[in-house]
């Protein structure tokens, strides 16, 4: 019974990887269950034993995204107490994430998100939030020690660092990966540590 259980779970991990391939080849609109199937190498009545419909294995994705946020969130604290070194980890992790599965900007930025999708919207914005509250609890960690400026707004903070991701990653995708988003983080990190650093 137990193997049977892993058995499927790890069926359910592999669909959602391919969906992930397969939205970030084609969108969130594109993706069909029929093209899903034949990825993993499944009837299509059998990928329904696995997901109800293709709203749930986009759901699937996102909480994959949120599973992996946390880990990364969890490995950053372990990894060094400087609560800088914690940012540009962090920043360093979520560009890797955007690149590896670039179907998670298709998935929040999708046209019919909000109209045909509401719950998946609204899981999309919770994981997004909680990676937003981290950063702000990484930042005031930081004004507490001394080593970020006591005198900005945490929550303000943690929306402009956030707010250095979207562009570098619009650009990455317009050009078909010929900007260097790495690059560009790094070099907006640098800018954006500079002025939050206490004196």
């Amino acid at each position: 019974m137990a193997l049977e259980k892993l058995d499927t779970e790890l069926r359910k991990d592999q669909i959602v990887e391919a969906a992930l391939s397969l939205i970030a080849a084609h969108g969130v609109r594109r993706l069909s269950m029929a093209a899903l199937a034949r990825r993993v190498g499944l009837a299509p009545s059998a990928l329904y034993r696995h997901f109800r419909s293709k709203q749930a294995i986009v759901q699937a994705a996102i909480r994959l995204v949120a599973k992996r946020a946390k880990e990364s969130m969890r490995e950053v604290q372990s990894v060094t107490p400087n609560s800088l070194s914690r940012l540009e980890l962090l920043l360093g992790w979520i560009i890797r994430m955007i690149r590896e599965l670039e179907a998670m900007p298709r998935i929040v930025f999708s046209e019919g998100m909000a109209t045909e999708h509401p719950e998946v919207k609204r899981q999309a914005y919770e994981v997004l939030t909680s990676v937003l509250q981290g950063i702000e609890e990484i930042i005031r960690e930081g004004q507490e020690r001394g080593e970020i400026r006591g005198d900005f707004d945490a929550k303000s903070l943690a929306v402009m660092f956030w707010g250095m991701i979207p562009a570098s990653v619009i650009l990455w995708h317009v050009s078909d990966e010929e900007f260097d988003v790495t690059r560009q983080a790094q070099k907006s990190w640098e800018l954006f540590r500079d002025g939050i650093r206490a004196r």
